[in-house]
């Protein structure tokens, strides 16, 4: 009783909802836990008890037990006991013992679990849903016009027929009479006129005699006033044209509604949040053609489906709801409401609850909408959110426009959607820069064969001109490791000067040119490269050499061992030597 008298006091001074079913949890499963433990002495046990401290730990302990691996509930639970135990203890006029309290106060001793985060509808199953959600609308409206139509036409059952369908919504539709009175009046089912059986009977199913006073009245009502399956459509539409939450675009009254010469100003609420939003939505232009219409065989009404605008959607509620919301005038805070009947033939109009026995899941049924996954309307609004972050090319700070930016990263970036396009994205700039750095050319050009130096492709290619390419095929421009096309135009020294740094650079160098005759000095250059790859560390060496090392490997691979061999016969009869300026045999690793 300490633990469930904490926890309503806790329920009613935070308000909170659907969380403190959480808590209601913990103490059945703690008091389970004891009653297991202790047998009859459980109900002596207090929060004043020492001993009770080994019961809390062994209960958080074998709390995962009965969960999955992964789930969040133990964890959960754990903590809403503490924070009960810790609340009673903050209180002075309120005995808790010490070790209770550190118990309470002190580190989980349960990891939190990992939670799986829905995905979005796909986009072909996002079309169906809204799709789906107008065919619904204009099937209700439709159904509610003819059911008023037909009880304008009628009268009271005692002046006309207990068992006329006209006469029937008359009397409940100007309150002449109740579900219950006709539950007395009305004769037996098997006694009813065809019509009238047809009436009562659900689409697809059969009259039940036992129960077929009830499946009338609540056939007569649905004729009158939108019920539970009606509503879940408007969300669906609400949810699609705004972009907001379930519980957002389903938390607003007619006094939150302000319309606009071009759409609507809704005042949103969101209670987990605690925010309170004024945001206006737009229509959109119609188009200059006008809505497709839609061929004579479909048999539906024509609609301007491609259009997604919450005033329309906001107008077509507050219209079906109308005779509802007239007889509940105490339900100030949303336009979604109801009229149904109890199965004690008791009228009964209030808010509507989409957790009830009529759930998302059941109208998805009715439609008959396939979905993949979880069938939970919480992916619509992730559905909605990845067509905002599309829109607005990826960024973050704008597809976050009612939440944080961590939301967004934790909750709406991990669907399959935005994966894939990142993926895409990703590969594509990573193709860009890969075909930037193949056409760029930052190393040197290798001539494999002589015949290759002057080919007019290869001129053309390079922007070398004749005069150059005979001055190194006549080795004129020879720098060491490599011919150079242009000694005073280098990259690595300022232009009009000599440059500075042949041989050393020649291999990370666009002027270079590498001619088979220098396949000798090519492998002294190795020597002299991998003797420095044994004194600087990994780092260094890669920062001061790498380029000219990879450069210098991918060179020599392209040789066949004849010419390595015959190169390397050059370099020990002495006909092959490499200068190098002095600083080329005094690095450090610094």
């Amino acid at each position: 009783m300490q633990l469930a008298d904490e926890w309503v006091e806790y329920v009613a001074a935070t308000a909170i909802t659907s969380h403190a079913r959480t808590y209601h949890m913990a103490i059945n499963r703690l008091c389970e836990y004891v009653d297991k433990k202790l047998g009859p002495e459980a109900e002596a046990v207090s929060l004043t008890d020492e001993g009770l401290f080994d019961l809390l730990i062994g209960w958080e302990l074998c709390l995962p037990e009965t969960y999955a691996p992964s789930s969040t509930y133990p964890s959960v639970m754990a903590a809403g006991l503490r924070l009960l135990v810790v609340r009673r203890d903050d209180h002075s006029d309120r005995d808790v013992a010490p070790d209770l309290a550190r118990w309470a106060r002190g580190p989980a001793l349960l990891a939190s679990g990992e939670k799986t985060e829905r995905d979005e509808f796909t986009r072909p199953e996002k079309r169906t849903l809204v799709r789906a959600a107008w065919q619904s609308v204009h099937a209700t409206r439709k159904r509610l016009d003819e059911g008023w139509a037909l009880a304008e036409i009628g009268q009271h059952p005692d002046a006309g027929s207990w068992t006329s369908i006209a006469d029937l919504l008359c009397g409940l539709a100007h309150e002449q009479i109740t579900p219950d009175d006709i539950r007395r009046h009305i004769p037996p089912s098997r006694e009813w006129p065809p019509e009238l059986k047809e009436f009562a009977a659900a689409t697809g199913r059969a009259l039940v005699p036992q129960s077929a006073r009830q499946q009338l009245v609540r056939q007569l009502f649905a004729r009158l006033y939108p019920h539970t399956m009606d509503l879940h459509a408007f969300r669906v539409l609400l949810m699609d044209a705004t972009g907001y939450t379930s519980e957002e675009v389903t938390g607003f009254g007619e006094k939150q509604v302000e319309f606009l010469p071009k759409g609507v100003r809704l005042t949103l609420l969101k209670n987990r949040a605690g925010l309170l939003r004024h945001r206006a939505f737009r229509d959109q232009p119609a188009p200059a053609d006008g809505p497709e219409p839609q061929s004579a065989s479909e048999d539906q009404v024509t609609v301007d489906w491609p259009r997604r605008e919450a005033s329309a959607v906001v107008r077509q509620l507050l219209d079906i709801t109308a005779r509802v919301r007239a007889k509940t005038p105490h339900v100030t805070d949303t336009l979604f409401v109801t009229g149904a009947v109890s199965p004690s033939f008791t009228p009964e109009f209030g808010k509507w609850n989409p957790q009830s026995r009529r759930t998302f899941g059941h109208w998805l049924d009715a439609m008959g909408i396939e979905i993949k996954g979880d069938r939970n309307i919480g992916r619509l609004r992730k559905s909605v959110k990845v067509e905002k972050a599309i829109v607005t090319e990826g960024r973050i700070s704008d597809a976050a426009d009612d939440h944080t930016e961590e939301a967004f990263a934790g909750h709406y970036a991990q669907g399959t959607t935005l994966r894939i396009l990142s993926g895409r994205t990703i590969t594509t700039a990573q193709q860009h820069w890969f075909d930037k750095a193949l056409d760029r050319v930052d190393g040197p050009t290798v001539v494999p064969d002589i015949s290759a130096a002057v080919d007019h492709d290869l001129l053309k290619d390079t922007g070398l001109s004749t005069a150059e390419a005979e001055a190194i095929m006549s080795g004129q421009l020879d720098m060491g490791v490599s011919h150079c096309k242009d000694p005073y135009q280098g990259p690595y020294s300022r232009p009009g000067e000599l440059c500075a740094v042949a041989p050393l650079r020649c291999l990370e160098c666009r002027n270079a040119w590498i001619m088979p005759s220098n396949l000798p000095q090519l492998l002294l250059f190795q020597r002299h490269l991998e003797r420095l790859r044994t004194v600087l560390t990994p780092p260094v060496f890669a920062r001061l050499w790498g380029q000219s090392w990879v450069n210098l490997r991918a060179v020599l691979k392209d040789r066949t061992p004849e010419d390595i061999a015959l190169a390397l016969k050059h370099i020990e009869a002495g006909q092959a030597v490499l200068d190098l300026p002095l600083a080329a045999n005094t690095e450090f690793d610094a």
